[in-house]
C-alpha cells in the first residue's frame, strides 16, 4: 500500500510564497510521477505541477514563473514552492503519485488560502 503524507499548508497574505511537501512510503516503483493538484471550491481537480522521475516537469499556465516543484528521490519525497501567491490560488492542495499511468495514488489535501 502506498501512503502520501503532506504538509505546508495554511494561511499567507497575497504575494507571499510557501512550500508545500509530500512524502510518499510504501509500494512505490522506481519510475512515477509525483505532482500536486488542487481543487477550489465549487471546481473542479485541476494539475498544478508534476515531475517526473526522469525530472521531467510539467506546470499549469497559471502558476508558470512562480511555481518550482522538485523531489527527492531518496526521501521519495516533492516539494512544491509556489511565490507570489495570489487569492485565486486558495485550494485544497492534493499530492498525486502515478504509476505509468495504471495506479494512482492520492494524499488527504492541505488547504492553502491566500488573503488578499
Amino acid at each position: 500500500q502506498v501512503q502520501l503524507v503532506e504538509s505546508g499548508g495554511g494561511l499567507v497574505q497575497a504575494g507571499g510564497s510557501l512550500r508545500l511537501s509530500c512524502a510518499a512510503s510504501g509500494s512505490i516503483f522506481s519510475r512515477n510521477t509525483m505532482g500536486w493538484y488542487r481543487q477550489a471550491p465549487g471546481k473542479q481537480r485541476e494539475l498544478v505541477a508534476r515531475i517526473s522521475t526522469a525530472d521531467i516537469t510539467n506546470y499549469a499556465d497559471s502558476v508558470k514563473g512562480r511555481a518550482t516543484i522538485s523531489r527527492d528521490k531518496a526521501k521519495n519525497t516533492v516539494y512544491l514552492q509556489m511565490n507570489s501567491l495570489k487569492p485565486e490560488d486558495t485550494a485544497v492542495y492534493f499530492c498525486n503519485l502515478d504509476i505509468a499511468g495504471v495506479m494512482t495514488y492520492w494524499g488527504q489535501g492541505t488547504q492553502v488560502t491566500v488573503s488578499s
